[in-house]
């Protein structure tokens, strides 16, 4: 006796649905826009630094009959030793240095200790001491510089680097204040109450617990500080107008300005020289720069 199995019957396997290549380029058009878009901003941030270091290497001649060629016909690196020594950048170099650092020592701590107050403390007139600090952000820095030269011609310190120092670190830095009050704002107040139960005065709760927390931000404050007091111009203009053995990087851009012609080629040279600590800095500082904008906004 023969028995017959039934055939199974074979259901065909429906093929999983293919995206279209259109609908696919469609999804991703926007993102291939932005990408163009950002592409396009770059190009035109970078290429004025990418031109300045080009025209460093080319002779004043070249700079102007080369257009937007990039590449010099020969390189002229004597443009580097000309501005570091005749024009005398290596002395304004030291100049910058030690004002930049003098500077933003004393912002750093001087900022650091008004956010704390303003940022762990509630005390009467906090916040009208905030909205004066606001206010002084819409003074112009040329209203404010004839009191500071006056005062500085009363203190013996105009011609000096002293001055220039004191002058510099003296503004407002309501950013700087802002940033620092954000961010202590958010830290527990466990770690205050234990270093007080501990002794710690105000002093030693400061320096040894809040400010080495705050390393983000103080990178961020030291950082923008550097930035402005390494490019600023009119107060290092005013406190060596007499004594130019005294001027930073970006006074000393003066020298290579005649009465009858000036020295492009020297003088892209030494913005080179000038920009390339602040691009160093940055990129090492830029991790903890991100970190303290985010933070300070965070809170």
């Amino acid at each position: 006796m023969t028995t017959t199995t039934p055939a199974t019957s074979s259901r065909p396997v429906s093929a999983p649905p293919r995206t279209s290549l259109a609908r696919r380029a469609a999804h991703r058009a926007p993102w291939w826009i932005a990408v163009l878009f950002l592409a396009g901003v770059a190009v035109l941030w970078v290429y004025p630094f990418v031109w300045m270091v080009s025209a460093s290497l080319k002779s004043s001649m070249e700079v102007f009959t080369a257009g937007l060629a990039l590449i010099p016909e020969d390189f002229a690196w004597e443009n580097y030793s000309r501005a570091w020594t005749d024009a005398g950048f290596g002395r304004y170099m030291i100049n910058t240095v030690i004002v930049t650092l003098a500077t933003v020592a004393i912002v750093v701590v001087r900022c650091a200790l008004c956010g704390y107050v303003l940022g762990r403390y509630s005390f009467r007139g906090s916040k009208l001491i905030i909205g004066i600090l606001i206010a002084t952000l819409f003074v112009p820095t040329g209203y404010t510089i004839i009191p500071v030269v006056k005062l500085s011609m009363e203190l013996g310190l105009l011609n000096s680097l002293t001055g220039m120092v004191l002058a510099l670190a003296g503004a407002s830095n309501v950013s700087a204040i802002l940033i620092y009050a954000g961010y202590f704002r958010q830290l527990p107040k466990e770690l205050e109450e234990a270093a007080v139960v501990d002794g710690a005065g105000f002093l030693r709760v400061f320096f040894r617990i809040m400010l080495p927390l705050s390393m983000p931000v103080t990178a961020t404050v030291g950082l923008l500080t550097f930035l402005f007091t390494w490019n600023a111009f009119f107060l290092p203009l005013v406190f060596s107008f007499s004594r130019p053995e005294l001027r930073t990087l970006s006074v000393g851009m003066q020298a290579f300005v005649g009465e009858n012609a000036t020295d492009w080629s020297g003088m892209a040279a030494a913005g080179v020289v000038s920009i390339l600590p602040i691009v160093a800095l940055f990129l090492f500082l830029q991790r903890f720069f991100v970190e303290g904008i985010a933070g300070a906004v965070k809170s």
